[in-house]
């Protein structure tokens, strides 16, 4: 799996990370470690987890000094056990160490993401349905977070506003009806990947199906009005050229019951904006 960034926007980006947290430099190892103080480290998984932004961590420390030896003995999508080594790094103790703080952020937050991630698509194995990603991302981090969603099994839904077309509440109004809004982005659609209508009521959804979107989102349904929407919409479509979603408070306890459904999308904010960290450490030692 690739991040949507090019190695030079990458690397770009993890030197902004580093020059946030080393400012000036590192006024505490410059007070304490030897400038020539050589060192070797390990990343060790604390829990359970999906491992995903390995060679992320691995990357901001060679920024610092080109001449760490690096080696990862897991790699991203992998399930590791408490108590695993993810990688290894030796080299200057000083540059690991101003490097510590940025690699362990990202290896943490990218495999929580994973981590959640996976729970969710194992939650509905065997249905129809994939679990979706949304734009609720860190600013800064969406790439890499979007990337993690799809490490844990997790497929992305737009990554910027310039992907698809999705038709919220808010442009209903402006439209004056999903009816209105959704004939309006027919005619304006240029090389949108696809139109999506959110409908928030079955009026809204028999307005919908007239003007046959590509996807229609079932916006806070209950999995009951769910299954009802999804016989609707099949009925009215022969052809099963409409996709439809479900949104909106979407837990682990009850993503079951709106795959069960029929949906095809589910898609949960929560996955990149509510994932709690995973508890990985970084061990040095003096070589």
């Amino acid at each position: 799996m690739e991040l949507s960034l090019s190695s030079q926007a990458r690397g770009e980006l993890l030197r902004t990370f580093l020059a946030e947290d080393i400012g000036q430099g590192d006024t505490t190892s410059k007070a304490i470690v030897p400038p020539d103080c050589h060192a070797e480290s390990e990343f060790e998984a604390k829990s359970p987890l999906i491992l995903a932004g390995m060679e992320l961590a691995l990357e901001t420390l060679r920024i610092l000094d080109p001449d760490l030896v690096t080696h990862a003995a897991l790699h991203d999508g992998q399930s590791v056990r408490r108590g695993e080594i993810l990688a290894r790094v030796t080299g200057n103790a000083r540059a690991i160490l101003a490097g510590e703080r940025v690699a362990l952020n990202l290896l943490q937050r990218l495999s929580g993401i994973a981590t959640l991630t996976r729970r969710f698509v194992d939650a509905i194995a065997g249905t129809r349905a994939e679990i979706l990603d949304t734009r609720k991302t860190t600013p800064g981090l969406r790439a890499f977070e979007k990337y993690a969603v799809t490490v844990g099994g997790g497929k992305n839904h737009r990554f910027a506003l310039d992907d698809a077309i999705l038709i919220k509440d808010n442009h209903v109004r402006i439209a004056g009806g999903v009816g209105a809004a959704i004939r309006a982005a027919i005619c304006a659609r240029g090389d949108a990947r696809w139109i999506e209508a959110e409908v928030t009521n079955f009026g809204e959804l028999d307005e919908a199906i007239i003007e046959r979107p590509d996807v229609i989102l079932l916006d806070n349904f209950s999995p009951a009005d769910v299954r009802k929407a999804v016989s609707r919409v099949r009925q009215n479509d022969s052809r099963g050229d409409i996709r439809l979603e479900a949104s909106g408070g979407i837990t682990l306890e009850t993503v079951r019951a709106f795959a069960e459904a029929g949906v095809d999308w589910i898609s949960v904010g929560a996955l990149t904006h509510s994932a709690p960290a995973a508890d990985i450490s970084l061990e040095i030692r003096v070589k």
